[in-house]
């Protein structure tokens, strides 16, 4: 895969040119069509996913309500990066929004990759951390939202 496809991802744009090679060496770009599952939630996790172009829609399926989009990430942006620290299952459904292509990173790809290059590992792993913290944030922001449009518990 061309690295440069993947610089646009915030996860890659402190890396140089030569580890974004490695990583790119990696990647594997998939085409899908509208609509089309990326992954299920429940299903096993093995794969982190760039979005190289279209739209990709991360949601969840609430009963009785049915189906509530959680974001909809655009060119650069990434997803799936869970499944590359723990076992447990998909946390929510991946859906192509648009017709879109993405690059998959296999986790235990990227686990050899890392393993090799300490540097790389120590920059992606705080750039990882950095996400997480930031994206905890917004829900924690969603959670307090929706309390206060529900009231407090009795």
């Amino acid at each position: 895969m061309d690295p440069q496809a993947l610089r646009a991802c915030p996860l890659f744009q402190t890396l140089s040119s030569a580890q974004l090679a490695q990583v790119a060496a990696i990647a594997r770009r998939r085409e899908l069509s509208g609509g089309e599952a990326v992954f299920r939630e429940g299903e096993a996790g093995t794969e982190l996913f760039v979005v190289l172009s279209g739209r990709v829609r991360i949601s969840k399926r609430v009963p009785g309500v049915g189906e509530e989009a959680l974001s909809i990430l655009d060119p650069g942006g990434y997803f799936g990066e869970m499944a590359l620290f723990d076992d447990a299952p998909r946390s929510a459904d991946a859906l192509a929004h648009t017709p879109c292509a993405v690059a998959a990173i296999a986790r235990d790809d990227l686990d050899q990759l890392l393993f090799v290059d300490k540097e790389l590992a120590y920059a992606l792993l705080w750039t990882f951390v950095r996400t997480l913290s930031t994206r905890l944030r917004e829900m924690n922001d969603k959670i307090q939202g929706f309390f206060a449009m529900t009231g407090p518990f009795k």
